[in-house]
């Protein structure tokens, strides 16, 4: 039973992989307006880019990781099943 159990999470750990890995080549790639721009500033410009590209980053990443934990908790507790409505046609709402 324990092999059936971690199959999605293994399957979920595989798809995870396989984006990370997918996205390497879109790193390659680099706006042409701000290439030019990192290239004639100085020291602190490109520190300032690196720092501005993580604050647009991080905050909608760790979001989107949050609502997704939510999700997973209260999937359980708004599950209904059949032997629930006692053979009630009407919804208890």
């Amino acid at each position: 039973m324990r092999t059936v159990k971690s199959l999605p999470w293994m399957g979920i750990a595989l798809a995870a992989l396989f984006f990370m890995l997918a996205s390497l080549p879109v790193f390659s790639q680099s706006c042409a307006l701000c290439y030019t721009q990192a290239a004639s500033s100085g020291s602190k410009m490109i520190q300032a880019l690196k720092s501005g590209i993580l604050v647009l980053i991080i905050p909608p990443t760790l979001m989107s990781m949050g609502l997704v934990y939510v999700v997973h908790r209260k999937n359980g507790e708004v599950r209904r099943t059949d032997d629930d409505n006692d053979g009630d046609s009407g919804h208890d709402w």
